[in-house]
């Protein structure tokens, strides 16, 4: 089986769209979001629309989970909450509510997908650095033997054995069993890794090979409708620049 595994969508109709064109052509059997379908962009229900549809599995995200009120985001500064607000004010009853019902965790077979780190689930804690990642092989015996997380908007993979961690540098590799991987799947619709195209991967379960995907999206389209909303100019200008 070819699952297509993408995050960090962030209202961005633009690029959601590209990746879903993307994926036509990769044989996938199955596609996964991995959470924070909305935030900071112009289009929540347009993207939340495509991907209820398309799904058939999509995790909550700290944005998705402040926007349908199942976390404080008071926190947040206020540029970031303003986004969430309007996004709440925006999004239809059905989004809504599929966001209020949308899981922490699925777990499926030896993989499991989660929007940040697998441990305190609703916390949502970034995993993009090895010292991050160490902190799993204190549930190395709970991991499945793949971890996929969004959330930092990098694309980031670790490979753990029982007493230490090293990151993946490469794009694709195999899947060895004597390890746990946790792996940061990148930013649909916020690239944060000064690569401004859409990011997804693909995990062929038969073949055990992972790889990431990038695909060029219109910027110039998705930044004008967030220049035209009542929405911080810089969610539009860091999408030029990836950052």
């Amino acid at each position: 089986m070819r699952i297509g595994i993408f995050s960090d969508v962030h209202a961005n109709i633009e690029a959601l769209t590209a990746v879903v064109d993307a994926f036509k052509h990769e044989r996938i059997d199955k596609y996964v979001c991995i959470g924070d379908v909305v935030g900071y962009g112009a289009s929540p229900n347009e993207c939340c629309d495509i991907i209820r549809k398309l799904a058939s599995y999509t995790i909550l995200g700290n944005h998705d989970a402040a926007v349908a009120g199942r976390m404080d985001y008071s926190y947040y500064y206020d540029a970031a909450r303003q986004a969430l607000d309007l996004h709440a004010r925006q999004l239809s009853a059905e989004n809504m509510s599929w966001l209020k019902n949308l899981p922490y965790e699925v777990r499926e077979s030896d993989v499991t997908f989660c929007h940040g780190s697998p441990i305190n689930l609703e916390e949502f804690e970034y995993i993009f650095s090895v010292e991050q990642a160490t902190r799993c092989l204190d549930i190395w015996d709970e991991l499945g033997t793949v971890t996929f997380i969004g959330h930092s908007h990098l694309c980031k993979s670790f490979a753990l054995t029982r007493e230490e961690v090293f990151e993946v540098v490469a794009t694709k590799f195999v899947i060895r069993p004597e390890h746990r991987y946790i792996i940061s799947v990148g930013s649909v619709g916020q690239p944060r890794d000064y690569d401004n195209r859409a990011s997804y991967t693909i995990f062929d379960t038969d073949e055990r090979v992972f790889e990431f995907k990038r695909v060029a999206y219109d910027i110039d389209a998705a930044a004008q409708k967030i220049f035209a909303a009542d929405l911080e100019r810089n969610f539009g200008n860091r999408l030029f620049l990836g950052v």
